[in-house]
């Protein structure tokens, strides 16, 4: 595939793997405990949402939540590959939210079932344009932020990570081959908080790139 076909990932990647609790300060906030090793979940493609679209309340919440996130691009696929290598198989990058309904994350982890109604609806992935590669020299040193109706809610960086890139493209792939187009989501630093209908969210990693969503509900 040409960088051409990568800047439309969102078109035609396979999966979004996503990392939970990467970041102390949001376990921490949520009480839960801090990861010994990557905690993983998935959405499907179907949760893309761009700009221009907006995210989606799902009827059966109460409770949505942002989280924003370092999205990390594949570029190239791969199975057990070594953390040493693992930027070989990085195409670029993007801005991204993991939206999660968050009553429905607590009743399904209450009942020791899967997330998958709190993270995989539809509009549960947000994205920005695609980030090459050599905007962001070291994904290990990004400013991360996001408001909410202009009030700022997150603010961190991805210094703070728990597992860093490399690690968790090594870790996944020892479990799931990635493939060219996958997605991966690496956590989100504190200061999630719901949102509602008519809200405007607005993201950022600084000097890199923003991007701007509506929220509405899904109509019952």
């Amino acid at each position: 595939m040409t960088t051409r076909d990568l800047s439309r990932f969102w078109e035609w990647g396979r999966k979004i793997i996503c990392v939970g609790r990467n970041y102390a300060s949001h376990a921490k906030e949520l009480k839960n405990a801090v990861p010994t090793e990557p905690v993983l979940f998935l959405k499907p493609p179907s949760a893309y949402v761009r700009e221009g679209a907006p995210i989606l309340v799902p009827r059966y919440s109460c409770n949505l939540h942002h989280e924003v996130e370092l999205g990390v691009v594949i570029g190239k696929g791969g199975t057990a590959i070594p953390s040493a290598s693992a930027m070989e198989h990085v195409a670029g990058y993007a801005l991204c939210l993991d939206m999660t309904a968050r009553d429905i994350q607590d009743e399904c982890k209450s009942k020791g079932l899967p997330w998958t109604l709190a993270k995989a609806f539809n509009t549960s992935c947000p994205v920005s344009e695609f980030i090459p590669k050599d905007r962001i020299p070291d994904p290990g040193n990004v400013q991360l932020w996001l408001k909410v109706n202009d009030q700022l809610r997150q603010s961190g960086s991805t210094s703070d990570m728990i597992f860093p890139v490399p690690y968790l493209i090594s870790y996944i792939s020892d479990i799931i081959t990635l493939e060219e187009g996958d997605l991966i989501l690496t956590g989100t630093p504190k200061g999630v908080s719901a949102v509602d209908q008519h809200d405007e969210l607005q993201a950022g990693i600084k000097d890199v790139v923003t991007m701007t969503f509506k929220v509405d509900r899904q109509e019952l």
